[in-house]
């Protein structure tokens, strides 16, 4: 048996992040697709996994661990990897520091502007304008404050680049042009060009949620 399960949705951002985790740090992984649409996240199998009948989980089968939320799954990985997860503590701490600050105005202005955007939901007009420039000013504030760095923490990457970087590739989805952005753009080619990088389209199987 392979020793991780990934349990997640391909059009799920969360879920990208950890299957980009996974492939980064070569870790083998077995998928299977969680059917958001039939509910197969509240069903009493999938929330004895996740209490909180959200995407995704990892499963560790060597160790009977069973995670969820994308950060704490993160950190994990770097733990029984070995990659991504800076070269102390500090730099672990810094790194959590960024994943909390990119679930704040980043993800909602982007994870949203993409929800509406692909019709998963609908908003009132003025909270979709609202999310779009939370998202473009979240962005702009990653731009700036990416300005003379390689990576977030260190002069390497971490988790943090990971997490955050599995946001912003959602931001043309959600009809957010990068173009203003051209710091952003660098970091996230870094990104692009690590060893075993797999992009949103790429990353996940999508027959799965085909055959839903």
């Amino acid at each position: 048996m392979t020793r991780f399960t990934l349990h997640g949705m391909f059009l799920s951002g969360p879920t990208y992040k950890v299957g980009l985790m996974l492939n980064l740090t070569g870790t083998p992984f077995d998928y299977e697709h969680v059917d958001l649409r039939s509910g197969a996240h509240k069903a009493d199998a999938f929330l004895a996994k996740n209490r909180y009948g959200q995407v995704p989980v990892l499963d560790d089968h060597e160790k009977d661990e069973c995670l969820c939320q994308s950060s704490v799954i993160l950190d994990y990985l770097a733990d029984e990897t070995g990659q991504f997860g800076g070269k102390d503590r500090s730099s672990r701490l810094r790194a959590r520091e960024w994943q909390l600050w990119g679930a704040g105005a980043l993800t909602t202005g982007i994870y949203r502007s993409r929800a509406a955007k692909l019709g998963f939901f609908t908003f009132p007009e003025q909270v979709v304008e609202a999310n779009l420039q939370m998202g473009l000013n979240a962005l702009k504030e990653l731009n700036m404050l990416l300005d003379g760095r390689d990576w977030l923490v260190g002069a390497g990457p971490t988790i943090a680049d990971v997490d955050l970087y599995g946001i912003a590739a959602y931001a043309p989805q959600a009809g957010m042009d990068l173009g203003p952005y051209p710091v952003l753009r660098k970091w996230m080619a870094k990104v692009e060009a690590l060893q075993g990088f797999r992009d949103v389209k790429t990353c996940l199987p999508q027959q799965t949620l085909k055959a839903s």
